[in-house]
């Protein structure tokens, strides 16, 4: 009999009870918006910037409403504007290159590798095109930092890192996102916490972090940040910056405070599902994974692999087979974009560029979630279905 997985690839665990309870006395007290508090008390914006300061060892956090508004505050927050570049991966999701062009940048893409990173070589070669480098931790993978930041700090180069899969990663034992100068994270339902949108930034620089705590709308109420840069940071800036308002929400905030306390168990969770997949599709002709490197701690709340010897007839035939027994798969190959899934030669807003490398990885990449909600039983499924089905089509 053809097995057939029944799990939802989109359900994520319920939001845990202390969080409802957080949620349920915010509503309460009516206290929505960040800078409402009474007298004696520290909004819970306030409170999960600095618990999240602390959980990446960075020294000022700001609470957004999105990981992508992260994103672009952090290019306005280093003064990027109309006509700069900004060096990106050739491979990444819609909000990093939408980012970029948000205000007003052109992305100039890099090659990416067979490991889904950046190619450091590429890199190299167009480094001195922009003065700031957006890099996409794309799907929780992470490229050797040491390298990266040699190549950064030579030429000059600022390194915004887009964490939104990296909550919690490491690389060397030095948290994902705070090896470059600013770190943005995502909360989006399908992130590692789940508050259905919302974003984090961090950094150690004041001047960085002022003029970002201006752009999200702190009107003259930054001195309630307490995870926040010093009162003498914001002495020009609050009067230069313009508000572009995009703060996070107290609601959102009690949501996450108790998932971010939760977040290393489920760290651990989620890569013991993937290694359950890794493990069981090692061995299988002509599915190439992706190769963890010693220094990279991840966090893996996804699973990637290629198929470098099907055609593309084969592969979507593949893809339709695995589809009718369950298996949810993304394919970063196709001519059209469809749901999350794009390319660059998919954003017409940035302008057409030569990406063979890229292009090559990309034509044979699948992709599927790993929810919380799948048990470790399950993943030993879907690996099953999968290995079945690459072989019958190889």
């Amino acid at each position: 009999m053809t097995e057939v997985f029944t799990g939802n690839f989109t359900q994520q665990e319920p939001i845990p009870e202390a969080a409802v309870e957080a949620a349920v006395r915010v509503m309460r007290h009516g206290r929505l918006h960040r800078y409402n508090v009474v007298a004696g008390e520290t909004s819970e914006v306030a409170l999960l910037e600095q618990e999240f300061a602390g959980f990446t060892g960075s020294r000022y956090c700001l609470a957004v409403a999105s990981g992508g508004y992260a994103l672009s505050t952090a290019l306005r927050a280093l003064q990027v504007g109309a006509g700069d570049r900004v060096l990106t991966n050739g491979f990444t999701l819609a909000p990093v290159p939408g980012a970029i062009a948000s205000v007003g940048a052109e992305p100039v893409f890099v090659e990416v590798t067979d490991q889904l990173v950046m190619d450091l070589d590429d890199l190299q070669a167009k480094i001195g095109q922009a003065r700031v480098l957006m890099l996409s931790h794309m799907r929780g993978h992470l490229v050797d930092m040491d390298v990266l930041m040699e190549i950064c700090n030579a030429a000059g180069v600022q390194v915004v890192e887009d964490c939104a899969h990296t909550m919690g990663a490491a690389w060397n034992g030095q948290a994902s996102g705070t090896q470059g100068v600013i770190g943005c994270y995502s909360t989006q339902t399908f992130k590692h916490l789940n508050s259905g949108e919302g974003g984090l930034l961090v950094t150690d620089d004041a001047e960085i972090m002022a003029r970002a705590t201006m752009l999200s709308g702190s009107y003259m109420l930054y001195d309630r940040h307490i995870a926040g840069a010093p009162a003498e940071a914001f002495t020009d800036i609050r009067l230069d910056t313009p508000n572009c308002s995009g703060r996070m929400d107290n609601l959102r905030a009690a949501i996450l405070r108790p998932q971010l306390a939760d977040l290393p168990a489920r760290c651990q969770a989620w890569n013991e599902r993937y290694r359950v997949l890794e493990e069981s599709l090692r061995n299988i002709p002509g599915l190439a994974l992706i190769e963890r490197p010693e220094a990279e701690a991840y966090v893996m709340s996804s699973f990637q692999f290629r198929l470098p010897d099907m055609t593309q007839d084969r592969l979507q035939h593949f893809i339709q087979a695995t589809a009718k027994r369950g298996v949810e798969l993304k394919w970063f190959g196709a001519e059209q974009p469809t749901g999350f899934t794009s390319r660059h030669d998919s954003w017409r807003y940035a302008p057409a560029q030569n990406l063979p490398e890229t292009d090559r990885v990309l034509a044979c990449l699948l992709d599927l979630r790993l929810p919380l909600t799948f048990s470790l039983a399950d993943c030993a499924q879907i690996a099953r279905i999968l290995a079945d089905e690459a072989i019958k089509h190889s």
